[in-house]
């Protein structure tokens, strides 16, 4: 349902710029900005034309009854002539949309909010979108059968975004292709937490409610973005070069995961000797109870754990994204791998360091195992969208790491790794971005091999 009274002429605008390129009083205007920027496996996520800098969000969540009110204020700077633009916003109810501080005219298509700002907006000029929303935010099914979104909690709600549930709780450019710096100020009834992202730069208690204020600087795609509200014990240290850590805990689960948050530091630690230096301005962990989530998320600075899961190969994992798909962060959810492999590689590093099996042992155990799901299909060419985190994307994916240093020797791999995550700090990057930076980095060696028969091979290569 539009905003606006004027459903008729809105409508008429929409189409006919769509169609032609014309509006209704036949002047030529720019044209709309794309709905979805055709990913390969989420075609609809994420939208063409903008590109967004900074979202600032204000929510207020009350968990008796499950109801969100949210105002969103996105800056972007356009990236072409546009009359119109899209956002992407799961259910909820919208209250009212401005561009600039003017009334806009809106309209949805599913999880598509279409707005016409009262004045074209030119390539290159920054504007501000206001949306104001409200209703009982949506936990989302993803295509391989697990929850996402806006997920109820017994005593509050988790947020988790991967790969498209943050729709369901703010409107935005929801690809990991658009990263942006965020505020997020979240509004509860007294007693309970609010923890999100970055650091806790404001709280106050006001009426019976409490408002927390968390700003995360560095960019960050919203499917890292997350919000925990709950009861939480909250505890603050230092770690490497004195970050600051924050751990927000279930207290039911407080005792169980002392003796594996207190491996945070040393971890951080030895993660920045292999990876380089840390790419956030604080770091964490956030841990609810078995069954709130089904799984963990590097949502970024504060990764997000079921209890029940939380061991140090975990941490480990959760922790290495900070730096392989939170700072640097798949271009599309086809490139997933980048993300997962390398993790999943940071895990066998770290057990390799610390008593373990070698990666060559880890890498050799699987390769002559019996399971046969790691072999479905190549990691950088998932099957479809149930696919993107199945085994191939972890578990080859690190076996495609263990070819490049097999062959490079450790000394240059070490070098591929810290330079991957220094050349692309903060950005987004390719499949394609990533067989070049290796090949520069060792021009000498032919990947040929490699990139053919475990990077874009179907089934098990013929050697280890």
């Amino acid at each position: 349902m539009s905003g606006s009274a004027r459903l008729v002429p809105a409508l008429c605008a929409l189409l006919a710029l769509a169609l032609t390129g014309t509006a209704c009083d036949g002047g030529v205007r720019g044209v709309p900005g794309g709905s979805g920027v055709r990913d390969p496996y989420f075609p609809k996520a994420g939208n063409g034309g903008y590109d967004v800098g900074h979202y600032a969000l204000t929510l207020d969540y009350t968990p008796a009854t499950r109801r969100l009110t949210g105002t969103a204020v996105i800056t972007a700077r356009a990236t072409r002539d546009l009359p119109a633009f899209d956002l992407d916003l799961a259910g909820l109810h919208v209250d009212s949309v401005t561009v600039e501080g003017e009334d806009a005219r809106w309209n949805r298509a599913g999880q598509e909010l279409t707005v016409r700002p009262h004045d074209d907006l030119t390539r290159g000029e920054t504007f501000r979108t206001t949306v104001r929303y409200s209703g009982t935010p949506r936990t989302l099914t993803d295509p391989d059968g697990s929850e996402e979104g806006w997920l109820p909690t017994a005593d509050g709600a988790l947020a988790l975004g991967e790969p498209v549930g943050s729709m369901a709780w703010f409107p935005g450019n929801h690809h990991p292709s658009d990263k942006a710096a965020y505020d997020i100020t979240v509004t509860v009834p007294k007693g309970l937490q609010a923890v999100s992202n970055g650091e806790l730069a404001e709280q106050s208690t006001k009426g019976g409610r409490t408002a927390y204020h968390w700003h995360t600087g560095q960019p960050m795609a919203s499917h890292v973005a997350t919000v925990a509200i709950g009861h939480y014990a909250i505890t603050r240290g230092t770690g490497p070069h004195g970050l600051p850590l924050l751990t927000a805990v279930d207290p039911t689960q407080a005792e169980a995961s002392a003796k594996v948050l207190a491996k945070l530091p040393e971890i951080l630690d030895w993660e920045e000797y292999n990876f380089g230096p840390y790419p956030f301005s604080s770091a964490g962990a956030i841990v609810d109870r078995p069954h709130d989530a089904g799984y963990a998320l590097e949502t970024q600075n504060r990764p997000v754990f079921p209890a029940d899961q939380l061991d140090t190969s975990i941490l480990v994992h959760e922790l290495a994204h900070q730096w392989y798909g939170d700072s640097v962060t798949p271009r599309s959810w086809r490139d997933m791998w980048l993300a997962e492999g390398f993790t999943t590689y940071a895990e066998w590093l770290y057990q390799e360091d610390h008593g373990g099996p070698t990666a060559q042992e880890t890498f050799t155990r699987l390769y002559e195992g019996d399971r046969e799901d790691i072999w479905a299909f190549p990691p950088a060419k998932q099957s479809d969208a149930a696919h993107i985190s199945g085994s191939p994307v972890y578990e080859r994916g690190a076996m495609v790491l263990h070819k490049i240093r097999q062959k490079t020797g450790d000394d240059t791999f070490y070098a591929i790794l810290q330079g991957w995550a220094a050349a692309h700090r903060h950005a987004t990057a390719s499949t394609a971005d990533f067989t070049a930076f290796v090949e520069k980095k060792a021009p000498d060696q032919d990947f040929g091999g490699i990139w053919k028969d475990w990077l874009y091979g179907d089934g098990k290569p013929d050697h280890p």
